[in-house]
């Protein structure tokens, strides 16, 4: 009996040892944010915001440890529609979310998408960036000055790309930029890309005579001189480049854009809040924080409910100033 007691606490100190708990705490337990085989779809080309905030997103969720192998998928057509049609149909799915912002808002209303943002579930509003004004490295235009001199007097001669379909964040702001510069918005000539991959490609080209994108999409590019960057769109200049604002430069119009992500409807609230977990984690993480500052983007949280009451507003803000501009 006494040799049998001794060994007891040997015994279960070996079976400690051996056996892994069964509950464990950390992101791999029930109330956690590790989500096995979670996926990010991008509902346009690679290189365009939508697809560098999923993959930072997934890169900096994996180096924090919130999350392991988490797949980022391209879903590319029709301004961001076709990847929401998706995203809709895989109702109750809580392992995948759509990367997405204002340009999937207007390419609803521009495209008469069945499918609506208020058809699937808001997870969150993750940052906001000024757009910016671009034209290539061998581009005549040194100054946003010259830019406009030319686009007043030849409206149709200097067309502009952009990453989105009209009714998006680079549609609109060229329109509002045109608008306040005295030219007649129906008069612009703009060419959309599905993406600021594909309006890369044609802005260094020369088929479009300037470009309008998110800062953080080719930050790369302007400061390796392929592109320059004659102005930006926000209400302040950004830190470390050499760019007025279009206040600055004669042109009244202070413009930003925005991004989150979006979930498939039907989930349960378990499912939902989860998700919503897994991005405030991500948010407070030093990986994101730091590709915030990499990036040029302002922390813009707004999670669940408060995400969905914005969502409506910025639906009701673009049908009206796409009415107002005629489309």
């Amino acid at each position: 009996m006494r040799t049998r007691a001794l060994l007891s606490p040997l015994a279960a100190a070996v079976v400690v040892l051996l056996v892994p708990p069964l509950i464990t705490s950390g992101s791999g337990s029930a109330g956690g944010t590790n989500i096995p085989g979670l996926r990010f779809m991008v509902p346009n080309t690679p290189g365009g915001g939508y697809d560098i905030t999923a993959r930072t997103a997934a890169k900096n969720a994996e180096d924090a440890g919130l999350n392991h192998n988490i797949e980022v998928f391209n879903l590319p057509g029709a301004g961001g529609t076709v990847g929401l049609s998706r995203l809709v149909n895989e109702r109750g799915n809580g392992k995948l979310a759509m990367s997405m912002g204002l340009g999937v808002v207007g390419a609803v209303h521009t495209n008469h998408s069945p499918s609506t943002l208020a058809d699937a579930t808001p997870i969150a509003r993750l940052t906001e960036e000024p757009d910016i004004v671009v034209v290539a490295k061998n581009s005549k235009y040194k100054t946003f000055e010259q830019l406009l001199a030319d686009w007043k007097k030849h409206p149709r001669s200097v067309p502009v790309g952009g990453g989105s379909s009209p009714g998006g964040p680079d549609h609109l702001a060229p329109m509002l930029m045109a608008r306040a510069a005295g030219i007649e918005p129906k008069s612009v000539n703009y060419v959309p890309f599905d993406g600021g991959g594909e309006l890369l490609a044609s802005v260094l080209g020369g088929k479009v005579k300037f470009g309008i994108s998110g800062l953080g999409e080719y930050r790369d590019q302007i400061k390796s001189g392929e592109l320059r960057l004659l102005a930006v769109t926000g209400p302040e200049r950004v830190d470390g480049f050499d760019a007025p604002t279009l206040k600055e430069s004669g042109v009244d119009v202070e413009f930003t854009n925005w991004r989150g992500m979006m979930a498939p409807p039907g989930l349960t609230e378990a499912q939902r809040d989860k998700l919503i977990r897994f991005m405030r984690e991500l948010r407070r993480s030093k990986e994101w924080r730091e590709s915030l500052r990499t990036n040029g983007w302002d922390d813009a949280w707004l999670p669940g409910d408060k995400y969905g009451r914005f969502l409506k507003r910025e639906d009701k803000r673009v049908d009206s100033v796409l009415k107002e501009l005629g489309q």
